[in-house]
């Protein structure tokens, strides 16, 4: 019985941990999904404007903005829609990625 329990209980820990994937822009945690107060143009040249001035980089996903654990990879894709794979944070605001790639 105990066994059972304990093998159940670490397959839920297993599958709360799996990989997600989550559609949305590039940006930054510190303007998220607005960029006009700024006014610098582009939203990707915002992005890692703000990026180099110490904000993180985020995906906004239409509801919430999330925090990337990856700060080299989504500068290519500063303003553009992407897929993100990766796990939530216990948190809940950020993604541990394991991929970036361009959304089709």
């Amino acid at each position: 019985m105990k066994t059972t329990i304990a093998l159940m209980l670490a397959a839920a820990l297993f599958l709360s941990a799996a990989d997600q994937t989550f559609t949305g822009t590039i940006t930054d945690s510190m303007c998220g999904k607005d960029h006009s107060s700024m006014k610098m143009g582009a939203d990707g040249k915002c992005t890692i404007a703000c990026v180099k001035a110490g904000a993180k980089y985020a995906i906004f996903d239409g509801k919430k903005s999330y925090t990337l654990s990856d700060q080299k990879a989504p500068e290519q894709f500063a303003g553009q829609k992407v897929v993100v794979t990766g796990t939530v944070s216990a948190k809940g605001d950020s993604i541990q990625v394991t991929k970036i790639e361009a959304a089709k």
